[in-house]
């Protein structure tokens, strides 16, 4: 694979997928991409706003990522997921059913 096939397989902009499945019990897995490598920070919130779960917290190559959540001791109900990059900050929701 030459250098300019590699950089067109890269993803344009820092996105985050909706998680799937959704709703889930008991794993969900969260794609994420980066156009370049980045410090990122993916935490699961409940709905009060606090942290439940740190799932990313260091420096990722760029391309294309995901992170199965596995969300044992969590009470059914939405919850929110935020991946934040030096340049973007992207939050989705997703519902957890016991």
């Amino acid at each position: 694979m030459t250098d300019a096939e590699y950089v067109a397989e890269l993803p344009e902009r820092v996105s985050l997928d909706q998680n799937y499945p959704n709703p889930f019990n008991p794993a969900t897995t969260i794609r994420y991409a980066l156009p370049a490598a980045d410090h990122v920070h993916l935490v699961v919130y409940d709905l009060l706003g606090s942290r439940v779960a740190t799932l990313v917290d260091g420096r990722e190559a760029a391309g294309y990522h995901e992170v199965v959540f596995q969300a044992r001791g969590l009470a059914s109900g939405m919850y929110l997921y935020r991946l934040s990059t030096s340049s973007r900050v992207v939050t989705r929701t997703f519902t957890l059913i016991r």
